[in-house]
């Protein structure tokens, strides 16, 4: 059997994510996960919300390695990793909840939009979205080391950078949904979560 993927960021930052997640996620059946990268998450967090089926799904070359993660941990509430790119074709389901991890700095902003018009049409109403990753607020950083990062993400790509949280609120409002939360997390980075109305 190949080698799993690892990633040392996800593994880092599952435990100061979990306790956020117990909460936004007390009553969520269906739970989707946009860009799962090597699975790991997925691993984790169903362990922690067992009352929920957890949905990896990313790009169609990382499915492989999410499929290595179920394959050896033989979750029960893991579903098999579909394949989505925000600009393409999304699930059929429907979900009361969505999460994802460290992609909004990486994504153009037309991927934003993508993502969250995708997610107006697969959540039910007052289903969840959190998004965890480094925000800035008020058009500022939140730390040194967030301001360095952002200068290495537009220096690999122009159109990468890390994202203002009211520009994520005022566009997740376009596609109906509201403003919930806003986590604060080890590291520099925040949990924003919104309601679908």
């Amino acid at each position: 059997m190949p080698d799993k993927p690892f990633s040392a960021a996800a593994e880092e930052n599952r435990d100061a994510i979990m306790p956020v997640l117990k909460v936004e996620f007390k009553d969520a059946k269906r739970i989707l996960e946009i860009g799962s990268g090597t699975g790991q998450h997925a691993i984790y967090f169903s362990q922690h919300l067992p009352h929920a089926k957890w949905q990896p799904t990313d790009k169609e070359e990382n499915l492989a390695g999410i499929r290595l993660w179920i394959e050896q941990a033989k979750p029960l509430n893991v579903c098999p990793p579909l394949e989505l790119d925000v600009c393409k074709q999304w699930p059929a389901s429907m979900y009361d909840a969505a999460f994802a991890a460290n992609v909004a700095h990486i994504m153009h902003w037309y991927e934003i939009e993508a993502m969250f018009a995708g997610l107006s049409n697969l959540l039910t109403a007052n289903a969840v979205f959190c998004l965890y990753g480094p925000f800035n607020v008020d058009g500022s950083y939140t730390s040194e080391s967030n301001r360095r990062f952002d200068q290495w993400l537009q220096s690999r790509d122009p159109k990468s950078r890390i994202r203002d949280k009211d520009d994520l609120n005022n566009l997740a409002e376009t596609y109906g949904l509201l403003t919930r939360n806003d986590w604060s997390v080890p590291a520099n980075n925040r949990i924003l979560s919104w309601i679908k109305t």
